[in-house]
């Protein structure tokens, strides 16, 4: 039976859960069953191997779908594989060098002994929802730092470590 991979993630404006497709899809061409959900949707993480959770960055915080997502399923992340993923910088740096989890994601790392985290660029582009949004496009800042190759890449090393461990689940 191939592993089962769930890749939940929260989001605001929608361009975290874009990574979070590009990441399922690249899981599903390695030949893992794979899906991308909103962390909000998520009833049980029984039926997955394995879990991805994906997080936008807001003020130094993962968006709090994110957050509610692994406080609740925390006991049964703490059985599986987890890798975890955050977008948000709105400039080049996620490319140009490694960027660390925000405290309340590493404190979550700690915890359920997650594989890895990445840090992606972000996207803001006219439209978003928010307040700060606006005045963020506003000043100027806003734009698409994703770099869906990296994102891939990741994705694939994932897919390698799973494929790498079969009927193994930790």
């Amino acid at each position: 039976m191939p592993t089962s991979v769930l890749v939940a993630y929260g989001t605001t404006n929608g361009s975290t859960g874009q990574i979070a497709e590009a990441i399922a899809e690249v899981l599903s061409k390695e030949g893992l069953t794979a899906e991308a959900l909103p962390a909000q949707s998520v009833a049980s993480v029984a039926s997955y191997n394995a879990v991805v959770v994906g997080g936008g960055l807001y003020a130094g915080r993962w968006q709090k779908d994110a957050r509610r997502f692994v406080r609740r399923h925390r006991h049964a992340l703490a059985e599986r594989p987890v890798w975890f993923f955050s977008s948000g910088p709105l400039d080049a740096s996620a490319s140009e060098r490694d960027i660390p989890p925000a405290p309340g994601v590493k404190k979550a790392m700690d915890r359920l002994d997650v594989r890895e985290h990445v840090t992606f660029g972000g996207c803001l582009e006219e439209g978003a929802k928010g307040w700060v949004a606006r005045m963020i496009l506003r000043n100027g800042k806003g734009g698409d730092f994703r770099n869906f190759t990296a994102i891939e890449e990741w994705a694939g090393r994932i897919a390698t470590e799973l494929a790498g461990t079969p009927g193994k689940t930790n």
